[in-house]
């Protein structure tokens, strides 16, 4: 076995392990913001990755990034350090955990249609009508729900996918020059001088009627959403490709449906699973009319002898 079929197996497993630590998020998310405000969770979850991150970075002695390199980091650290998790810190206030996963069935296509805007590629025309099939469907689903329930808390959802999908395509690209996890300590650390004044700032007067399952949640998204999460999942699309181990999202609605339900014992309802199935037929009918144009064969490879040299000179 080569070394690119053995960085292909270990992105595939890391993307997983990735995959499975994000699927966490918005049940944790949902818990934490019943005791903290979404505003502060928001910019303390980032301050606490950040010290991490930071720490990582001196531990294994990285270089700084380049200039040209942080363009991309500011938008990695818009997309997924800040507008992410607060715009679903501020859904989750209206809309359950389970409500909220049926959007993140469409992550994977928006992370794929940032991979067409930045890159250039020009897929085939029955890749956009997979995705307008798809967004026509989370569009039924809110309207199915008489969008009087929490037309607030959906939107806030759809815009969260946006950033978070301009940040994941981002982060892919850069993970190709920099390293899985260096992309996401330095977006982290680049946050600080904003994130931490504002969690000093925000920090409440008192914790009395904080219960132990928001200090939980709390905990989750700070430590394993916000920074261990993408360690895997960066690691992961560089060295297996960001069209091969990204369509492992798709298995993201299943492991938080089953998170909301066991955890959180919410409702959840066979039309969730329906829409969240269908939509996850219309992602993977996306990605397969996209062709090569999304194939690993570009990058996947080379990415994943650079990630594979990275880690055995750590």
């Amino acid at each position: 076995m080569n070394k690119t079929t053995i960085g292909w197996a270990s992105g595939w497993a890391s993307g997983l392990l990735g995959v499975i630590i994000f699927s966490g998020s918005l049940p944790a998310t949902r818990v934490a913001v019943l005791g903290f405000d979404p505003v502060f969770l928001t910019v303390a979850r980032a301050s606490i990755a950040g010290l991490l991150g930071g720490f990582l970075l001196l531990a294994f002695r990285e270089n700084l990034p380049k200039r040209s390199e942080l363009k991309g980091l500011f938008i990695v650290a818009i997309g997924v350090v800040v507008g992410f998790p607060l715009l679903t810190a501020l859904a989750l206030e209206h809309i359950t955990s389970a409500h909220s996963i049926v959007f993140i069935g469409l992550l994977p296509l928006a992370t794929a249609i940032f991979g067409v805007v930045r890159g250039g590629e020009r897929p085939r025309p029955a890749f956009w009508l997979f995705s307008v099939m798809g967004s026509a469907l989370v569009v039924g689903y809110a309207a199915s729900q008489g969008m009087t329930a929490s037309p607030k808390g959906d939107l806030l959802m759809l815009a969260a996918i946006i950033v978070c999908g301009l940040g994941y395509a981002e982060g892919a690209s850069l993970s190709r020059r920099m390293g899985g996890w260096q992309v996401i300590s330095w977006a982290l650390v680049l946050s600080l001088p904003l994130m931490l004044p504002l969690a000093l700032y925000t920090v409440p007067a008192g914790f009395e009627t904080v219960d132990a399952g928001a200090w939980l949640g709390f905990g989750y998204v700070s430590v394993f959403s916000m920074l261990i999460g993408f360690v895997f999942w960066y690691r992961g699309l560089a060295l297996g490709g960001t069209a091969t181990v990204g369509q492992l999202q798709l298995l993201q609605p299943f492991f938080g449906f089953a998170l909301a339900a066991m955890l959180l014992h919410e409702p959840v309802t066979t039309g969730m699973m329906a829409v969240t199935a269908a939509i996850i037929m219309c992602v993977a009918g996306a990605r397969f009319s996209a062709g090569r144009s999304f194939s690993a064969g570009r990058s996947g490879a080379p990415a994943a002898a650079q990630e594979l040299r990275r880690s055995s000179t750590s």
